[in-house]
């Protein structure tokens, strides 16, 4: 039997990048490599899988809460 299971994160989960103290969301896993952009859009960047720090929910709502209100100061 196949093991399906992914392993690390999981497609659009926000993670913190504990390398540049960053937090994105999960774009892919190339090579290894974890493909991260941020929350807001942007350039995307690429962190190594021992350097993710998976979020709870509380945590992660909280960042996303947060690039909603920066990105309307912006537009204000």
């Amino acid at each position: 039997m196949a093991n399906n299971q992914q392993t690390g994160p999981r497609i659009g989960a926000v993670v913190k990048d504990t390398k540049t103290d960053h937090f994105g969301v999960v774009m892919a896993t190339i090579g290894g490599r974890i493909q991260l952009r941020p929350i807001g859009g942007g350039l995307s960047w690429e962190a190594e899988p021992d350097g993710i720090e998976a979020l709870s929910s509380r945590q992660e709502l909280t960042v996303r809460l947060a690039a909603l209100n920066a990105e309307s100061r912006r537009e204000a």
